[in-house]
């Protein structure tokens, strides 16, 4: 698994819990293709190739088109990708984790370049709130299909 930078400009972990099994949560979180039906910041998302390491895709999110490639997918459990954009290198990491049918979803990234240097704190912010509206759009999501 590619590590995030804990020295990177940019970082930021959260997680949540998730009121569905571990096998949903996966299914939806790497549905790729699917992510702008549940996750309402990206406009479109597409893989090319299968779920697994090595497999690239592309994705627009805040304006931005973003190319990524899949580091780690250990199913039910680890899924995670870089990518780069506009001048920042991002590692981007999620741990699934299944106790007493809820699922505990762990989530980080570091981010890192020029414009990270640059617009540090501004960027940090930004990160922060992204990433929880990440989570709570993917617990809605996987609680609204688990019904």
């Amino acid at each position: 698994m590619l590590n995030i930078n804990l020295n990177a400009p940019i970082l930021c972990k959260k997680n949540i819990t998730i009121n569905a099994s571990s096998v949903s949560v996966w299914e939806i979180l790497t549905g790729i293709d699917a992510w702008h039906e549940w996750q309402l910041d990206i406009k479109k998302s597409s893989l090319k190739g299968p779920v697994e390491k090595g497999s690239a895709f592309s994705w627009k999110s805040g304006g931005m088109n973003i190319n990524s490639i899949i580091h780690i997918a250990e199913p039910y459990t680890l899924f995670g990708w870089s990518g780069k954009t506009l001048g920042l290198s991002a590692v981007h990491n999620w741990k699934i984790v299944e106790l007493n049918k809820q699922t505990e979803v762990y989530v980080e990234e570091s981010m890192e370049g020029l414009l990270a240097k640059l617009f540090k704190k501004t960027l940090n912010k930004k990160l922060e709130k992204n990433m929880e509206r990440w989570l709570n759009f993917l617990k809605e999501y996987c609680e609204r299909k688990h019904e």
